[in-house]
């Protein structure tokens, strides 16, 4: 067994994330793995007592994974080596599975065995033979890896260590990352560059980024990825691209990280020389079980399938008159005896207009529920209609008993200004999963459909759709790493609640100087709401330009559909604005369970955050303020804009108290975002202004431009387009 790394291999294994260690300069490459040395000598000289010494037992490649980091990170953080020993020591850092290490087999079995489950891990305190000791543990390699970040984390934090007493499971089995990156390396909806994957010289050349990403996201508990687009090239399904994945799961086994592709339903056609896609041909049956075992020859633990089917114009078994269960089943089946998955995702709208887009997945899913294979899930998105700055939950998220649900959340920031705003999405997601459902009653909430407790679902998911490219600082936006580190954390706890998150996350990436963690937590927990405020306040959505979604354009209309307009969710007339989805209306309050069908469907208890969602009301509406609904719209705009402006002063505060390149970098998009928040609220305003014919109060400041302006504004080329 290889027991020691001497520094100089350490620096060329870690070089990547290693190379701006300087606490004036850094471009942001180390994510939230910066284990620059503690600078506090007594914080330093208590975590040195207890930790004098290291063990690591076993010999897999993801032991070798976590042995890697520990040395690399003590080392980094101690700012000397600490030494390698065979033998159970004073201070020693124990490090192994109850099968690898008879020591921690002393300690660690019964109750705690069960209670942390395959990756789970416990990391405790304890004496061996007279010795102090800590201990990390767990019933598996990747628990152990699992729980060397953790500890990690709590160095970073700057957490006692002198009492350990920690066990922790992931509350979710599939905690996925859904990459929308195209083969020629533009990513849909992708804002920090071009794909990290780069097919054309894959699988001979292993770029270094790869294992960087396979760390990070080890190191907050994401345990697959989903290599393409949800709109698929049948093309990644072909030898000589499998060839390449292959490559890549190669590098991500040791993380405990497996590969996923986005299946094209008709690529029966166009690789496989077939006719037909229909699901029940028994030639197109056959393809399809061919297809998965080829690709299991290449890739043995490869977890299975992302579907996107009949939406927007993808192929799917309804061009053949067959129903999603059957299109679904098909890829199921081929995939089920290698314990493969299929995440067949809701976000669905036929290409005959609907009444209304946000009822249609319900409308389609759930009379399907229980005619699911039972290694299908359904990937569904927050909201109804398509990640915008505030939605209600899905109606779907506790109507689907018999069929797990799974969450499709967005991590890049399509409505939430892309890698240009600074936009913290971890209250957005905490609003959604503890939303009741009240699908058993009271206590139903989001959270307990998909952690499968509220119905004992089998197979249990949330994805996030990447914000990652080859920027890099792998997300554009310093800040949007956060929201990456977010959704690995939900992910593994989706009862974590977003502020500690966000402490947790500064304290690793930035600092742990209180007053640099108190003002970027201000300003880290208003971003979100600020974003709602200038764009879309009240249950306004889907009121973005077109094509780019990055700026305003409720002015949209006479487009190819009309459920693509922005004037057709915001309804606005002379009589009001917003959409009536109540009885009197396109009726999509009957999708919820009761009481939400009363509390929504009625104007005088439906929250104020919802009510344009939900209600077409008049502009002399009174609201709970005493406002008038046009004087309210008016408030929240100017309040979202001032949000803004606070969230720039507050960081101002931060020069000197963080590395110049971060804070340069944060404070020159921050300029923009004001600029932005200014033409979103001025631009709206002054269009539902042509409807409501009442003037923008005195007190604000007036738009400097005209109507005519703000609608000739024609952003061209755009990322992510």
């Amino acid at each position: 067994m290889k027991t020691k790394i001497s520094s100089i291999a350490l620096s060329i294994i870690f070089l990547g994330l290693a190379d701006c260690k300087s606490s004036d300069k850094d471009d942001g490459y180390r994510l939230w793995l910066r284990y620059d040395q503690i600078e506090n000598e007594s914080v330093l000289n208590d975590y040195k007592q207890i930790i004098q010494n290291i063990i690591v037992t076993g010999e897999s490649p993801t032991i070798f994974a976590a042995r890697e980091e520990i040395l690399y990170g003590l080392s980094a953080l101690f700012g000397a080596e600490v030494p390698v020993n065979k033998e159970v020591k004073e201070g020693c850092l124990l490090i192994g599975t109850p099968e690898s290490s008879s020591v921690i087999n002393g300690y660690f079995k019964g109750d705690t065995i069960s209670a942390i489950g395959n990756e789970g891990y416990s990391i405790f305190s304890t004496q061996s033979e007279g010795y102090k000791i800590t201990v990390i543990t767990g019933n598996t390699d990747v628990g152990i890896l699992y729980g060397v970040f953790h500890f990690l984390k709590l160095l970073q934090t700057r957490q006692s260590i002198a009492e350990l007493n920690i066990a922790s499971k992931p509350g979710i089995q599939n905690r996925l990352l859904n990459h929308w990156d195209n083969l020629d390396r533009k990513v849909e909806r992708g804002y920090a560059g071009f794909s990290l994957w780069k097919w054309n010289t894959l699988p001979d050349y292993i770029d270094p980024r790869y294992k960087d990403y396979a760390r990070a996201n080890a190191s907050v508990g994401i345990n697959g990825t989903v290599l393409t687009n949800v709109n698929a090239n049948a093309q990644v399904l072909t030898p000589e691209y499998l060839e390449k994945v292959a490559a890549l799961a190669d590098v991500f086994r040791p993380y405990g990280i497996r590969v996923y592709l986005t299946a094209r339903f008709s690529a029966p056609i166009e690789i496989g020389g077939l006719r037909t896609a229909d699901p029940l041909q028994k030639n197109v049956i056959e393809w399809w079980n061919n297809k998965a075992k080829e690709i299991y020859s290449y890739i043995p633990d490869f977890g299975g399938f992302l579907v996107k089917a009949n939406s927007e114009g993808q192929p799917g078994p309804q061009n053949y008159g067959r129903s999603h269960a059957e299109g679904a089943n098909l890829l199921a089946r081929a995939v089920k005896p290698y314990n493969g998955i299929v995440m067949w995702r809701a976000f669905v709208y036929s290409n005959e207009e609907p009444e209304d887009r946000a009822k249609q997945a319900y409308n389609e899913f759930k009379p399907l529920d229980g005619k699911f294979e039972d290694n299908v899930l359904i990937q569904v998105k927050n909201g109804p209609i398509d990640f915008q700055p505030r939605e209600p939950f899905h109606p779907l998220f506790g109507a689907m008993e018999q069929t797990p649900v799974m969450m499709e959340f967005q991590v890049t920031q399509e409505y939430l200004g892309q890698d240009i705003h600074l936009t913290y999405l971890a209250p957005l997601y905490e609003e959604c999963l503890h939303s009741d459902t009240y699908a058993k009653g009271t206590g139903s909430e989001v959270f307990k459909v998909i952690n499968g407790s509220l119905f004992n679902y089998n197979e249990t998911g949330i994805a996030g759709v990447s914000n990652i490219g080859d920027d890099r600082n792998w997300c554009g936006h310093p800040i949007a790493q956060a929201n990456w580190y977010a959704l690995g954390q939900l992910a593994w706890d989706p009862e974590a609640a977003s502020q500690e998150i966000a402490e947790e996350w500064i304290r690793m990436t930035y600092s742990n100087n209180q007053e640099v963690i108190d003002t970027m937590l201000k300003i880290m927990m208003i971003s979100r709401e600020a974003g709602v405020n200038y764009r879309t306040p009240l249950g306004l959505h889907h009121q973005m330009a077109w094509h780019h979604h990055y700026g305003p354009g409720p002015w949209i209309k006479d487009k190819p559909r009309a459920d693509w307009t922005s004037a057709y969710y915001n309804k606005a007339d002379e009589t009001g604005i917003g959409f009536d989805r109540t009885k009197t209306g396109s009726n999509a309050v009957s999708q919820y369970f009761s009481p939400l069908t009363e509390l929504f469907g009625n104007i005088e208890t439906c929250p104020e955050e919802l009510l344009l969602w939900f209600h077409h009301v008049p502009w002399n509406y009174k609201m709970k303020s005493g406002n008038t609904l046009w004087e309210e719209l008016c408030m929240k705009y100017y309040q979202g804009t001032d949000q803004v402006r606070e969230m720039q002063t507050k960081w101002n505060s931060l020069e000197g108290k963080i590395d110049d390149e971060r804070f340069k970098h944060v404070q020159s998009l921050l300029k923009i975002q004001v600029r932005d928040a200014i033409e979103w609220r001025n631009a709206c305003l002054l269009y539902y202004q042509t409807f409501s014919k009442m003037p923008i109060p005195e007190k604000y400041e007036q738009p400097d431009q005209t109507l005519e302006y703000y609608m000739k504004v024609d952003r061209k080329y755009l990322p992510g387009s």
